[in-house]
């Protein structure tokens, strides 16, 4: 009867040294390629949280600035094409028309206060733009709600759309709805 099975290979030590070596080598490089994909993760973590600092920033001083009616600060973090949506259903401004109610307001040395009670931001994937939304409270108006854009323009962040609402609570919604309705032009 013959041994059909086939007989183990005998291993040369001559092939041990290079063997070893580019196992290692083999498992240093995925070792490296897994660490880089985790640091490039935290990178990514860590420069969406830089930019949402910095995004929270720019509202921090657009609101610093509306307080102080400084026209010059406040306009410097809009964006050239910035739109500003006001809580009235007919307010939907350019930056330049924006500039002209603001200004005739901020001349005489009034601006508007809101202070942020809570605020969400996220960055989109490649960094170059963000989106918001907080919640102000106002001595006026009680709370509020500001969502909006920013962009990156001229190397900072800018706003590219602010939208100022007055929140409804729904059980007053129907009855809103009617006043605004029964008002002259009110839809």
């Amino acid at each position: 009867m013959t041994n059909t099975l086939a007989r183990p290979r005998r291993f040369h030590a001559r092939f041990a040294l290079p063997v070893m070596c580019a196992a290692a080598w083999s498992t240093f490089n995925i070792g490296s390629a897994l660490m880089a994909v985790s640091l490039s993760a935290q990178d990514a973590a860590g420069g969406q949280d830089d930019a949402r600092g910095e995004v929270s920033a720019v509202l921090d001083a657009l609101h610093a600035a509306a307080s102080e009616a400084n026209f010059d600060r406040y306009f410097s973090l809009y964006a050239g094409e910035a739109v500003f949506l006001g809580t009235d259903a007919t307010e939907r401004w350019t930056r330049e028309e924006f500039m002209d109610y603001t200004r005739a307001r901020f001349d005489t040395g009034t601006g508007w206060t809101y202070h942020m009670i809570e605020r969400h931001i996220a960055i989109a994937p490649g960094g170059r733009t963000a989106w918001f939304d907080e919640r102000l409270e106002n001595a006026n108006l009680g709370e509020t709600r500001g969502s909006g854009v920013l962009v990156m323009e001229d190397g900072g962040w800018k706003i590219a759309q602010y939208n100022l609402t007055i929140p409804i609570p729904n059980e007053m919604a129907r009855e809103v709805a009617q006043r605004i309705r029964a008002l002259p032009g009110g839809g």
